[in-house]
């Protein structure tokens, strides 16, 4: 059952739902000369409701060092900051500079770095502002 979906319409007349590119990682890269790697990543549209972070949420990200701009996000689909067994993390949300995106979030890149929750049908996230 996907309570995220029979709660987010109530949820999204206080905090809307916002337009978003997801950047997947395919656990592939390419390697330049020097060594630097760039991710290769699958992107998709999305839509994401995102959240200042409780207390407890900062005190666990402050806990493995992970500081910075951060956010709470939730959306559907199985997202993930990092997954070792398939090279896989490092997803990214891409929010564009249009109209039903909040100003402090548009034109902004985000990186997943903690999976708070995650359901078959839905997930949150810690994001961090690149």
């Amino acid at each position: 059952m996907n309570l995220h979906g029979i709660v987010s319409g109530v949820i999204g007349t206080v905090n809307p739902f916002v337009p978003v590119t997801l950047q997947q990682s395919t656990g592939t890269y390419d390697t330049a000369p020097d060594g630097k790697r760039t991710p290769h990543y699958s992107a998709s549209p999305q839509s994401v409701q995102v959240q200042a972070l409780s207390a407890k949420e900062i005190q666990h990200l402050d806990g493995l060092n992970i500081q910075g701009v951060l956010r709470k996000a939730y959306l559907n689909g199985d997202w993930r900051g990092v997954y070792r067994a398939t090279n896989q993390g490092g997803d990214l949300m891409q929010f564009a500079a249009a109209a039903g995106v909040p100003t402090s979030l548009q034109g902004t890149t985000w990186k997943v770095v903690q999976v708070f929750e995650t359901w078959p049908d839905w997930c949150a996230l810690a994001i961090q502002l690149q």
